[in-house]
């Protein structure tokens, strides 16, 4: 069985990373004060997030990987939090980092989020043209179901 990646996946998760670092760097660019109402929204979505991402994790059990690329024995999942999201664990990490920005009035970890948004964007796609190789019915899944919430 061969086990080597393709550098693409690397790729990915070395970009993925090193966003994930930055946001956490103490960088503050603008200073903006939000409604207290505002503050607590995004600490409402952040924690949305994080139950999305642990009912998603829990699905996949053994068969997570941070690759793009589909584990072997991998079964194709199609209910619960993919149900709602072809990709619920980047849309945890998208709605988590954007509620903590706003959370935290920062400009900046909106600024990360936002890229961690396009480069989700971009892994996905590369990720669901492997599964669509991988699974002859990924085609009408992606149909019917969004890649992230709120987004197509």
């Amino acid at each position: 069985m061969n086990l080597k990646k393709p550098i693409k996946d690397y790729v990915f998760v070395m970009v993925q990373l090193l966003i994930f670092v930055v946001y956490f760097l103490p960088i503050q660019l603008i200073t903006i004060e939000l409604p207290e109402w505002l503050s607590h929204l995004g600490l409402f979505i952040l924690w949305i997030g994080l139950l999305f991402g642990i009912v998603a994790l829990l699905q996949l059990n053994n068969k997570l990987s941070p690759f793009p690329s589909p584990v072997a024995a991998g079964k194709l999942i199609t209910n619960g939090a993919f149900r709602i999201s072809r990709h619920p664990i980047y849309t945890a990490l998208i709605f988590s980092g954007f509620g903590y920005a706003v959370y935290q009035s920062s400009v900046y970890k909106i600024l990360i989020a936002v890229l961690l948004l396009i480069l989700f964007y971009f892994k996905s796609r590369y990720e669901e043209g492997l599964l669509s190789k991988k699974f002859s019915e990924y085609q009408n899944y992606k149909k019917r179901t969004r890649r992230f919430i709120g987004f197509p």
